[in-house]
């Protein structure tokens, strides 16, 4: 049976910019766009053309950069804004513009002090209104987590009549448990009349913790776009982590998808980011992390250098990283010692291991992690001691 194809929208430089303090450059974001499109996203959305003359010129830009993804720009259910994205991609060869507007109760009455029927209006012109500068048109439900899905099954259905090519549905608080998300991307799949003709979108941010596996459960139940960033960067507690996402639809074959991505550029990719952008990832972070293959532990690390599938189901070398580390502590047992220590050129003897161990576990109590240069010392100290006796 051949596999799904999941398309996948970064928002790296829209959404993960957004991070206070991470603002970039227009030559940083072309940096950035150009390992984006090697890396084979399919969207790249590169900002939002009216907030600013620098998001104008940095849309710009990388539509001329861009050569074979598709180049989306982000507006408001303004007509100004559309026009102003319109003109920004001009220079795209796939451009798409993404338009929108709030549906839950909540944005409905506080933020536009409106009423539904005026939000279906007011989104149906907006598509329509960008279909006059471009084919392919995505639509934003925001806060479509708290939007009763009979309502946001009608606001789709008038984007699709508008002329919509990709209708996103975002999670935009956190908000959703991954059941309750699936579950609204199903029903839309089931009451929005000629869905089928166009591609659903999630869009998840992680308050809860969540994004991920809500993006997960919405391609489940039939999105086939997920709306994500590197490092999983973003407003607040951040978006979907795309590293996340490729590589869970990677390791679970059962699930049937596939992309069109090299996952071996996600390391060089995440501290691309992570370098431009000024913000450390997470040691603990999945994938990417500098932890994501270091092992400390002294079960985990004999398991890891007898088989490594013991303890990691992804080979650090499908992500781009060179090898798994073994970290020496004061948990570390005889056999990471002995294996490190032959990396560095010491053959050692049962009896010989047993000695440095006992040298090596008086600095591993005294320090976090015993470097190599310390390994020097203790395999100095161990062996001088043993001949003074």
């Amino acid at each position: 049976m051949s596999k799904e194809r999941v398309q996948i929208f970064d928002t790296t430089l829209r959404d993960g910019e957004q991070v206070p303090g991470c603002k970039l450059e227009t030559r940083q974001k072309l940096k950035i766009a150009e390992k984006l499109e090697a890396l084979g996203v399919d969207v790249i959305e590169a900002g939002f053309p009216v907030s600013s003359p620098g998001d104008f010129k940095s849309v710009s830009e990388i539509s001329k950069l861009v050569k074979n993804t598709s180049v989306c720009g982000l507006t408001r259910a303004v007509k100004k804004d559309i026009e102003v994205a319109a003109e920004a991609l001009k220079p795209a060869k796939r451009p798409r513009i993404h338009t929108g507007i709030g549906t839950s109760d909540s944005h409905i009455k506080y933020k536009f002090n409106s009423t539904r029927e005026e939000i279906i209006v007011r989104a149906r012109e907006a598509v329509s209104y960008a279909k006059n500068f471009v084919d392919d048109v995505e639509f934003y439900a925001e806060d479509a987590g708290r939007t009763d899905n009979e309502f946001l099954a009608r606001v789709c259905t008038a984007a699709v009549e508008a002329g919509a090519t990709v209708l996103n549905i975002p999670d935009t608080t956190g908000y959703c448990l991954p059941e309750e998300y699936g579950q609204k991307i199903k029903y839309l799949k089931e009451n929005v009349k000629n869905i089928e003709n166009v591609i659903i979108s999630c869009h998840c941010h992680n308050d809860l913790g969540l994004a991920t596996a809500n993006a997960i459960a919405a391609i489940r139940n039939g999105a086939r776009q997920v709306e994500c960033t590197i490092n999983g960067i973003g407003e607040r507690a951040g978006n979907t982590a795309l590293e996340e996402v490729i590589m869970i639809l990677r390791q679970h074959p059962d699930l049937n998808f596939t992309t069109n991505l090299n996952p071996k550029l996600l390391f060089e990719l995440s501290n691309l980011v992570s370098r431009e952008m000024g913000m450390v990832v997470q040691p603990n972070k999945a994938i990417v992390g500098a932890n994501a293959f270091a092992h400390s532990s002294g079960i985990h690390q004999d398991g890891v250098i007898k088989n490594r599938e013991t303890y990691e189901i992804i080979d650090p070398a499908d992500v781009g990283v060179t090898e798994s580390a073994i970290i020496l502590t004061a948990r570390s047992g005889r056999a990471a010692l002995a294996y490190k220590a032959k990396i560095m050129g010491y053959e050692l003897t049962k009896l010989q291991l047993d000695i440095v161990y006992a040298t090596f576990l008086s600095y591993a109590d005294v320090k976090k992690e015993v470097a190599d240069t310390d390994l020097h010392e203790i395999m100095d100290l161990s062996f001088k001691n043993r001949a003074s006796a």
